[in-house]
């Protein structure tokens, strides 16, 4: 469809004037926006803090804002919301679930669980506050390794709710995990033939990759790490080319930090070849719907007390650690 460069301007126009009632109003109510780096760049650029899931939940716990509105996906704001009991969370949409979250129910957690009495269980922040409280720690991509590797080595572990990030683990730590079946639809998307011909193409790149994706693609990376941890690598390598196996809006926060780098999404299984790996979940939200949430103050994240303060008890133990 052939776009009218009046329509795009008109856009540019829109999302200029939203931005700028939403920076006087953050002001006006003592707000902040965190936002992850997988959010639509117009929303990045406007954000006080843009981060991964740790570095997010480390600004939670640390503003002093009276109100967050936290532009990412559901469980991140409710981590937030655990994180700061007595301040307001609005989420732009409450919608913007989660593909690895959804894929780990409660009950059907619990009754896993159940079959493994003598296992600790460590959960990847990216789950439900519930999923939490049944959890001894929360990790993240960051600081999994370092979590594992604080239980004994004969400690059994349960490690959930992401089979591959899992594997990762159990390979890096040497540790026979049990792991829960779950996956995030956007890192489970790569296609690794695509990925293979693009080195054809640019044979010196260098394939960086989320701990998230699955084997296959974790064996031809180069570097294996979070979010901001493949940022701070395209910074340091010394290398001019990177495809990069995570969700594709990344590239937005990698490119401002390496202007002179060339930055490659890594090609998604779809018939376009093309076609990046982009979460449908993070991109419910938008600057119309930040602007919304703030005059409104609504969706505001609640959540049973009981269940904050469980789950509030493996995120403190993985803060501290």
């Amino acid at each position: 469809m052939e776009t009218h460069p009046n329509n795009a301007d008109e856009h540019s126009k829109q999302n200029a004037q939203l931005a700028d009632h939403i920076l006087r109003l953050k002001k006006k109510k003592n707000a902040i926006l965190l936002a992850h780096y997988y959010q639509e760049p117009a929303i990045q650029d406007i954000a006080d803090f843009v981060g991964d899931s740790l570095e997010l939940s480390q600004k939670a716990a640390e503003t002093s804002a009276e109100i967050i509105i936290f532009a990412g996906v559901y469980f991140m704001a409710e981590t937030a919301k655990i994180l700061n009991p007595e301040k307001k969370v609005l989420v732009p949409d409450l919608e913007a679930s989660c593909s690895l979250a959804e894929s780990c129910k409660p009950e059907d957690f619990k009754k896993f669980i159940n079959r493994y009495p003598y296992h600790k269980v460590v959960t990847y922040i990216n789950c439900d506050a519930s999923i939490k409280t049944m959890s001894d720690l929360v990790c993240t991509s960051s600081n999994a390794k370092k979590i594992i590797n604080s239980f004994p080595e004969d400690q059994p572990i349960i490690f959930g709710p992401d089979k591959n990030l899992g594997a990762y683990l159990a390979k890096e730590t040497g540790r026979d995990l049990v792991l829960w079946n779950g996956a995030c639809i956007v890192h489970e998307a790569f296609a690794l033939d695509k990925i293979i011909d693009l080195f054809k193409t640019y044979p010196h790149a260098r394939l960086i990759a989320h701990p998230e994706s699955p084997a296959q693609i974790l064996e031809i990376a180069s570097y294996i790490g979070s979010t901001s941890g493949m940022l701070n690598h395209v910074k340091e390598n010394d290398s001019d080319t990177f495809i990069v196996a995570t969700e594709a809006a990344i590239l937005h926060k990698m490119q401002q930090e390496v202007p002179h780098k060339i930055l490659i999404p890594a090609p998604a299984m779809a018939d376009n070849s093309c076609a990046c790996s982009e979460c449908a979940f993070m991109k419910l939200n938008s600057l119309q719907k930040i602007y919304n949430c703030l005059v409104k103050e609504t969706p505001e994240v609640t959540l049973n007390p009981e269940t904050s303060e469980k789950a509030l008890i493996p995120i403190q133990k993985m803060l501290s650690i």
